[in-house]
């Protein structure tokens, strides 16, 4: 058990199915709710990334290029938010992943990749490619408020002779 029971959920929790009270014990680990977290944040991520691909290709094929300012503003902010819940994700399951390798005595956390090696490797395989696509998302993020600042420069050249 871990100190003020941070790390492990107390374990027999009632359901109720109707009128028919049954406990169940299911023990929900800090890391396996972080991993989670991180696979749908990714799998968000590219369903977003699969949205805007799609957007791009039929604007291309249409030969229109992006005017509206509602819309940019619209990509810019699902890329920020995109972004930014990437980062989160791959953040807390490096947190997660650095528990799991070091331990952590004070919370009485015992290293579990000496236990588990292969599954450790394999998270760590998980987090790195994370990590990239949350590099991308960054690069991605960048291009898009180009795009959308871009449509606010106006006549810089007329501006800059009167200085």
């Amino acid at each position: 058990m871990s100190y003020l029971g941070v790390g492990v959920s107390p374990g027999n929790v009632p359901v109720y199915h109707g009128s028919n009270l049954k406990v169940v014990d299911r023990r929900v680990r800090l890391a396996e709710l972080v991993l989670r977290f991180l696979v749908v944040a990714n799998g968000l991520a590219a369903a977003y990334s699969l949205v805007q691909g799609l957007r791009c290709v039929v604007s291309m094929v249409r030969g229109s290029v992006l005017y509206s300012k509602p819309l940019a503003w619209a990509i810019f902010s699902c890329d920020q938010l995109m972004t930014y819940l990437t980062l989160a994700a791959v953040a807390a399951a490096a947190q997660s992943a650095v528990y799991a390798k070091l331990g952590q005595p004070e919370l009485q956390w015992m290293k579990i990749c000496n236990m588990y090696s292969k599954f450790c490797n394999q998270v760590g395989e998980g987090i790195a490619s994370a990590l990239i696509v949350s590099l991308s998302m960054v690069v991605l993020s960048g291009i898009s408020a180009f795009s959308l600042f871009r449509l606010y420069g106006g006549n810089k050249g007329k501006n800059s002779a009167r200085w």
